[in-house]
């Protein structure tokens, strides 16, 4: 039986972060989602707004968001269930790909059903004004697997030999 928003166990200041940092919640997210202070990389951003969606900071969540930062927060009437997340897996963070750009790649697990699923994803931040802001996805699903270049007979050896593949390494191979 999988647990409603209203049964989980509350969040204090003492709990661990959803966003598995590690830290407590205080430590970690609460301040970033409080305003009492500001993320300083675009990975704790990042955190702050998978713990958003968590705990239900959507205030959070509008105003780290590129597209609307600028625009005033109106709550939304709530439609259904909310999606129950249940853990973050930070796989890389990519800082200052360009000046004021970093990718973080990440996959945010939920509960549906009896089911775990995930969501992969690679996202784009950009700082701007002294904040990190979540900008856009860029890759959604697992990065792409890269294969090695098949050598054709004829083509010259990837040993550097200078030779024809076949009368170099092929034998060997």
């Amino acid at each position: 039986m999988s647990q409603t928003s209203s049964e989980r166990a509350p969040i204090t200041a003492t709990s661990p972060c959803p966003c598995g940092s590690g830290k407590t919640f205080a430590e970690c997210c609460e301040p970033i989602i409080k305003r009492q202070r500001v993320a300083e990389t675009a990975e704790q951003v990042m955190r702050s707004r998978f713990t958003a969606h968590v705990i239900g900071a959507e205030e959070h969540l509008h105003r780290t968001y590129v597209p609307t930062v600028k625009t005033p927060y109106v709550a939304e009437a709530e439609t259904g269930e909310p999606m129950q997340w249940t853990r973050l897996v930070i796989h890389s963070h990519e800082p200052e790909v360009r000046p004021g750009m970093s990718y973080v790649d990440f996959t945010a697990y939920y509960r549906e059903g009896d089911a775990e699923k995930a969501m992969h994803e690679k996202s784009e931040f950009l700082h701007q004004e002294g904040e990190w802001l979540f900008n856009r996805p860029i890759r959604q699903g697992p990065a792409p697997v890269k294969t090695a270049v098949k050598v054709g007979r004829n083509d010259p050896c990837p040993c550097g030999s200078g030779k024809k593949y076949k009368n170099c390494c092929l034998g060997k191979a």
